[in-house]
């Protein structure tokens, strides 16, 4: 048991909340947006500022607390605070986050946006390792540093969606394409990082993730027919090359995040994004799923098939967009590969026991059949142990 408190931050133009009309018009917006989500929200309080902008409290039945801030300069903080007893289930999971997110930065055409996962406050152990109750004579007590927001981004949800805190110091680079809000940020110890849609990706620190992956020293690339379905940001196709393989194919839907990988992450990916195909390798940009029926029509056979595209989602059962997509990439991989082939890709977080047997579930309904192993490595930029599978035909 413990207190909920999930927070959301919005960048809007300064022009747009400087006075009293303007801000009252984004509370009217983001009220109505929340009262998607929690139906029988009352507004208990509100205040205007000269100085200091907007704030109000709502409550939904006085459980369900609502703050929300609107600044001059232009930021927008939503705080939203509840008591999850033991047993029961969130009033907000990690997709409904992301969608309200979504939703309200459009409307709001705000510049920037951050959703947090949960933090959870006064449960009887201790997750931010922080205790402490002596003034109050407590049963037990907690303290958290400051939450830093608004500028740049530091805070990042880990696979089971605990938040963790980076020590980035600057935003490298930011762009939305037709698929994803694309980020580079810079870390003291782990160098610039990608982020896609406020999850990391990769970093300059994360070759052992590459090399899990790929299974090195392991498989024997030399001379090898390879696919890689996604990999945009460059780093196994690099590391690929070195092995001496016949060709590599590389899918990639998002042509802007290999244009910013090419540019801010050269360490991890050398030169390879600078062209889309020579003698070793090419890269198509487009639908993955699409090329990989192209293949198959055309009976064109690969030794290794690596998935290098969604995680894992995090669900209490194998249903939804994501699961379905995992398995028509499944279905279209192993026709792709040679009898003697593998499929080679990541899970998630090895804490995340319930979505990896679900995965796994997944795999041994596969016809023809197949087997699998698993490979484990701590990734620096996720900060926390990873599962990578290695599947083969039964």
């Amino acid at each position: 048991m413990a207190l909920q408190t999930i927070l959301f931050d919005f960048t809007l133009d300064a022009e747009k909340t400087g006075t009293s009309a303007q801000r009252q018009e984004v509370a009217r917006i983001v009220r109505s947006e929340l009262e998607h989500v929690f139906s029988q929200l009352e507004l208990a309080y509100s205040m205007e500022s000269p100085d200091n902008g907007y704030f109000a409290v709502l409550h939904e039945n006085k459980e369900t607390i609502v703050t929300c801030r609107i600044f001059q300069q232009g930021l927008l903080t939503i705080n939203v605070e509840y008591y999850l007893a033991d047993g029961k289930e969130p009033l907000m999971s990690f997709d409904n986050m992301r969608t309200m997110e979504l939703i309200l930065r459009q409307k709001l055409d705000s510049d920037r946006s951050k959703y947090l996962p949960p933090i959870k406050r006064g449960g009887y152990i201790d997750i931010y390792m922080t205790s402490s109750a002596k003034k109050l004579n407590a049963l037990w007590g907690q303290k958290l540093p400051t939450l830093k927001r608004g500028d740049v981004a530091r805070y990042f949800p880990s696979s089971d969606e605990r938040i963790i805190e980076y020590d980035i110091d600057t935003l490298v680079y930011e762009a939305r394409s037709p698929f994803q809000k694309i980020q580079i940020m810079h870390s003291k110890t782990l160098g610039n990082m990608l982020i896609l849609d406020e999850l990391q990706n990769i970093a300059e620190s994360d070759l052992i993730y590459t090399e899990t992956l790929m299974g090195r020293g392991i498989e024997n690339y030399e001379g090898k027919e390879i696919c890689i379905l996604g990999g945009g940001d460059g780093a196994l196709l690099y590391e690929l090359l070195k092995e001496k393989p016949k060709h590599v194919v590389m899918l990639e839907i998002d042509e802007l995040v290999m244009q910013a990988c090419n540019k801010y992450l050269n360490s991890i990916c050398g030169d390879v994004l600078e062209k889309r195909k020579t003698d070793q390798y090419e890269i198509i940009v487009g639908d993955c799923v699409e090329y990989m029926k192209k293949f198959i029509a055309e009976g064109r056979k690969f030794d290794y098939v690596f998935g290098d595209l969604t995680d894992i989602p995090i669900s209490g059962a194998p249903i939804g967009e994501c699961w379905d997509f995992i398995r028509t990439i499944f279905e279209h991989s192993f026709k792709l590969l040679q009898p003697d082939g593998k499929f080679l890709t990541h899970g998630n977080g090895t804490s995340c026991l319930e979505s990896l047997q679900l995965f796994e579930d997944q795999l041994r309904l596969l016809k023809p059949k197949v087997k699998f192993t698993t490979t484990k490595a701590f990734v620096p930029s996720f900060m926390e142990e990873w599962l990578f599978y290695q599947v083969t035909f039964a």
